[in-house]
């Protein structure tokens, strides 16, 4: 009888994991759906909202007002739930839950990432212990999440797991895990969220950046999102150069740096020879991302 609910789990496993692009979240979801009254997102009534002036605003300005007022939005919702939750009003309770679930869906840009991410200036320079376990937890999320299974994760956990690295961060920004925790945000945000290309090359430069030493494999990772996902041969060429110069240790990527930069090289100087761009090349199958390297402290 056991053997027979374990087929039947992996058969709900694998139709979940099919209608959810190889997500398992689905899993986890609550189905319950709520009827309740609704109202205008963008004029709703008994609601006087001031008129948002673009002419002459900058693009710093307009994103800014998109963050704060986005989080705003989310915090309030919970505090409303809160509220009917003390209040025993169970069925309003229910709407801002199911409210919440919607915004939980939509896609929080960063449009300006710079503006969104630490900066260079962080040195990795004191072992941290609350630091240390914050960073066993963010590596605990992931493992959760399905790190290191094939086809099968949990977006919800991985989202977890970027959130305990980032905070880690911003909370102990003189922590010599701040560079492990840059790389595993980069890893995140390249293998398990989508179109978060730019973010993921902008983590692995951060990690490098705050720790010239860092044992993970930064350069390359940088450069096959550069190079495969973003398709700027540019980029991808001077970050290839820096793996042979900088990461030692891996001689399959040093062995694959070498074969692109040639390939890459022989693309640009046609461009140049014929003086047109060439359009971008079709998407290839990146390489396998190569196996990480442990923490400085923390195997």
């Amino acid at each position: 009888m056991s053997t027979l609910r374990s087929m039947l789990l992996l058969v709900v496993v694998g139709l979940a994991a099919v209608q959810s692009g190889c997500k398992t979240d689905a899993l986890f979801e609550s189905r319950q759906k709520t009827e309740a009254p609704l109202t205008s997102l963008e004029h709703p009534s008994g609601v006087n909202l001031p008129d948002i002036k673009v002419a002459d605003a900058k693009e710093v300005d307009l994103a800014e007002a998109v963050v704060a007022n986005r989080s705003t939005y989310y915090r309030s919702l919970k505090a409303l739930r809160e509220y009917y939750s003390k209040h025993g009003d169970f069925r309003k309770q229910q709407w801002a839950e199911m409210e919440m679930k919607d915004v939980e869906r939509i896609k929080p840009f960063k449009y300006i990432i710079d503006a969104e991410i630490p900066p260079t200036s962080l040195r990795p320079s004191q072992s941290v212990a609350d630091a240390d376990a914050m960073f066993d937890r963010g590596k605990q999320l992931m493992r959760e999440g399905g790190r290191g299974i094939p086809a099968l994760y949990r977006e919800d956990k991985m989202v977890e797991a970027l959130q305990v690295f980032t905070d880690l961060i911003t909370r102990f920004p003189n922590s010599d895990k701040i560079d492990d925790a840059a790389f595993y945000c980069g890893e995140i945000s390249k293998e398990y969220l989508k179109d978060q290309e730019e973010i993921a090359l902008k983590w692995y430069e951060r990690a490098w950046t705050w720790d010239p030493q860092t044992p993970h494999p930064v350069r390359f990772q940088a450069a096959v999102v550069a190079d495969y996902r973003l398709h700027d041969r540019a980029k991808a060429l001077e970050l290839y150069h820096e793996v042979l110069r900088c990461e030692q240790d891996n001689k399959s990527n040093r062995a694959f740096a070498v074969t692109r930069i040639s390939q890459l090289t022989e693309d640009l100087e046609g461009d140049q020879r014929s003086g047109t761009a060439r359009s971008a090349p079709a998407p290839q199958p990146a390489p396998a991302a190569p196996g990480t390297t442990a923490a400085k402290t923390n195997p």
